[in-house]
């Protein structure tokens, strides 16, 4: 999940005529930058300055969180059946506006036009599983534990949270977030990427439009000034962060350090495993789908593929063509299967990637390097890579490269497959083709993986199940959305309750039983 995390000064010298002017969002109303300095936000498959986005200062932070802090009282006390009927109203104007969504995301992200309506539904569906919230806080109650007392327990809100969210998924990363953290009774503050900051701002207004109260939602933009302020702010009580590993281990030790509850995912090494038994067909089809999918800017690209014995050079025979004629075009144009990167910038980091692995000595099968779209000559485009003969002591491999760039790795089993990719410092997800169930069912228990996949090359959970990976791909003790992500914004309470009429006389010192 590669997202840097460093200080913009980009002035306007680089903007070009009709980009727009981007602000903040706070307590129910678009806030003009004071800080002045902002960022540009590209249209990638063009090549040109799109918007300018304000980056906040210390002081519009603390007007976000100020904004959250004074909504917190009323909003948590708002009934949880009432705080569903807002995101009932909120998803019913997120299918209105479904494919308004899609083109800010693919206008300033790049992706596909039906790849950015695919990452708009998911989101959706976290709002759907966040309007059950009344089922969701229901808890359990203990009857007559001894003595006349009872027992239950509460989920209560945390108070003020934040969300940092990456550029590769603008709408559906904050909805891992910000949907579950509101319906549980919090206030909220995002501080989206400031590559494609427009659709945080689209659904802020649509919130409000909704019916939610002012403050509940509020959006900040910025770059390390904003998370630093975010991360010491003490009416900020829990953060959670999508991003690059060393950034997530940033977040997270900077948040519990000051005595923040944090969920952290980092980055990602995703292996796709074939065997020999594998429907080679589907194989192939998934490592395109999985690898070259949205310039595989996605955390749970597959970005290795690990081909088994003598299945190797059949996977290479039949991937060589399928790279070489994948449609790369505008993201917005209908045939379009891959469309740009975000930025030149990091273009020519996946480009450095690519230097690397050829001067490692992998096996260069197609490169993608000065790969260019007619019409758009100053697009940040790249042609899809592939190497062959990738070993683990590569770059190319142990680095998360975050572009369309797939490397396959020989093994000669089952066994030393599982051991590859358990010795990886990266775990969040993982594929297995095969056509034998045992196989599937020992990988599924041995691989130490947060998610897998079985014949499925991108196990990204359903809404009402919760996404994570496991070591260098989490840090903290909770995945994102689902009931993990109802037990992260929520404290526990126990309760006893005894009334006077049942209580004994005289000092008691022991504990409560039942008698």
């Amino acid at each position: 999940m590669s997202e840097t995390l460093q200080n913009e000064t980009t002035g306007s010298a680089s903007t070009t005529n009709g980009a727009r002017a981007l602000t903040h969002f706070i307590n129910g109303k678009p806030i003009d930058g004071t800080s002045g300095r902002f960022g540009d936000v590209f249209n990638p498959a063009l090549g040109s300055v799109s918007a300018r986005v304000p980056l906040a200062s210390v002081a519009e932070v603390d007007a976000a969180v100020a904004a959250a802090r004074a909504a917190f009282p009323a909003w948590s006390e708002t009934a949880p059946i009432k705080r569903a009927r807002v995101l009932f109203k909120f998803k019913e104007l997120l299918d209105r506006h479904h494919d308004e969504l899609a083109e800010l995301i693919t206008r300033e992200h790049g992706k596909v036009f039906s790849d950015a309506k695919g990452e708009v539904m998911r989101g959706i569906e976290i709002v759907e599983f966040a309007c059950g919230i009344p089922n969701l806080l229901k808890t359990d109650f203990t009857d007559q534990i001894g003595g006349g007392i009872d027992n239950w327990n509460l989920r209560q809100p945390l108070g003020v949270v934040a969300g940092i969210t990456p550029f590769n998924f603008p709408m559906m990363v904050p909805c891992w977030m910000f949907p579950v953290a509101i319906a549980c009774g919090n206030t909220f503050v995002l501080k989206p990427s400031e590559r494609d900051p427009s659709c945080s701002n689209r659904l802020a207004e649509l919130l409000k439009e909704a019916g939610l109260p002012d403050g509940v939602f509020n959006v900040v933009h910025g770059d390390k000034v904003a998370v630093d302020a975010l991360l010491v702010h003490p009416e900020v009580s829990a953060l959670s962060f999508v991003g690059s590993t060393p950034i997530a281990e940033y977040i997270y030790t900077e948040g519990t350090k000051h005595g923040k509850r944090v969920q952290a995912l980092g980055g990602a090494k995703n292996h796709l495993v074939v065997m020999p038994d594998a429907d080679l067909d589907q194989a192939v089809d998934a490592l395109i789908g999985a690898a070259y999918g949205s310039a595989g800017e996605r955390c749970m690209a597959i970005s290795v593929a690990v081909a088994v014995g003598h299945i190797a050079d059949e996977l290479i025979e039949r991937l060589t063509p399928r790279v070489k004629s994948l449609k790369i075009l505008n993201g917005m144009e209908s045939a379009a299967e891959m469309g740009p990167l975000v930025t030149a910038t990091h273009r020519e980091k996946v480009v450095g990637y690519i230097d690397a692995g050829i001067e490692a000595g992998a096996k260069l099968v197609v490169d993608g390097r000065g790969h260019q779209v007619a019409g758009h000559e100053k697009g940040f485009f790249l042609g899809g890579t592939l190497f062959d003969d990738v070993s683990t002591d590569m770059k190319i491999y142990r680095e998360e490269i975050f572009g369309p760039v797939l490397c396959v790795v020989r093994v000669p089993d089952f066994a030393s497959a599982v051991e590859l990719i358990n010795a990886n410092e990266f775990a969040n997800g993982v594929s297995l083709f095969t056509s034998d169930g045992g196989v599937a069912r020992a990988f599924s228990r041995q691989i130490e993986i947060g998610m897998v996949g079985i014949n499925v090359p991108i196990p990204v959970p359903m809404a009402w199940h919760s996404f994570g990976g496991w070591k260098k791909s989490l840090f903290g003790d909770h995945h994102a959305y689902g009931e993990e992500g109802v037990r992260f914004y929520t404290r526990y309470k126990s309760i006893m309750q005894r009334w006077p009429d049942s209580i004994a006389k005289g000092a008691e010192f022991t504990m409560p039983v039942a008698k």
